[in-house]
């Protein structure tokens, strides 16, 4: 199958969109409510997985949104494959690495071809391979952020990146977010590309308006400590 909206990188979807609700919330009571309702999720999410694979057929009834995203024909991204935990990441060359959020447009289950335009997500021992596209038309290109921080999730205990724009972002952020929540999957998510790398594809249910989101890789766990502190110092301004 390749609708993307049945595949357990759904999970990674899931932890993205909690971590900007509690960030949003500023940590309060309805957001800790909801960390225990969505680890209660993930889990059941993780062993469905287990047991879709173990031939056991479970029927999922999901509410989708029914309006799709229009997406203008722009230039597509070159093909890129995704490298999040390599052991290198942005690099700290002196300025800021590149920074695009764009909307995405597909999410399919195979690598890309060559030349097609798109972000290959390589597969591993838990996820299939991806081709990822997106639409720089409508995107944010060159974002400026004010401070990024590597941590590790007290939801999960992975390792994530923390990112803050600069004000002058943050409304164009909220804009783009807000435009793309309304739509079904793969269109409810944005891409975010760093040197020409897909390093994660998180999906919004509401406008972000707060400026603030988390590059946690393109699923759930693919950072690594080094690999977290890299991409960081790679994208903070100030170091």
């Amino acid at each position: 199958m390749n609708d993307s909206t049945e595949h357990p990188h759904n999970e990674t979807l899931l932890h993205d969109a909690l971590h900007a609700h509690v960030r949003e919330s500023g940590g309060n009571a309805t957001g800790t409510y909801l960390v225990g309702l969505t680890d209660g999720a993930l889990r059941i999410a993780r062993r469905r997985q287990r047991l879709t694979r173990a031939g056991v057929g479970i029927a999922v009834a999901a509410a989708v949104a029914a309006t799709w995203v229009a997406v203008a024909d722009g230039a597509p991204p070159r093909t890129d494959v995704v490298q999040p935990a390599a052991g290198g990441g942005a690099g700290n060359t002196g300025k800021a690495a590149p920074l695009s959020l764009l909307p995405v447009t597909s999410s399919t289950e195979h690598a890309c071809a060559p030349g097609s335009g798109g972000y290959t997500v390589h597969a591993t021992a838990t996820y299939p391979a991806l081709c990822v596209r997106a639409d720089r038309a409508r995107g944010m290109i060159d974002v400026r952020v004010t401070s990024a921080k590597a941590e590790k999730s007290t939801v999960d205990d992975v390792w994530q990146v923390e990112v803050t724009l600069s004000p002058a972002d943050r409304a164009r952020f909220a804009a783009l977010t807000g435009s793309l929540a309304t739509a079904p999957a793969p269109r409810n998510e944005f891409a975010i590309v760093i040197d020409g790398k897909l390093w994660g594809r998180p999906f919004v249910a509401s406008s972000i308006t707060g400026g603030r989101f988390a590059i946690a890789g393109a699923y759930a766990g693919d950072l690594t400590r080094a690999t977290a502190h890299d991409l960081a110092d790679g994208l903070d301004p100030g170091r």
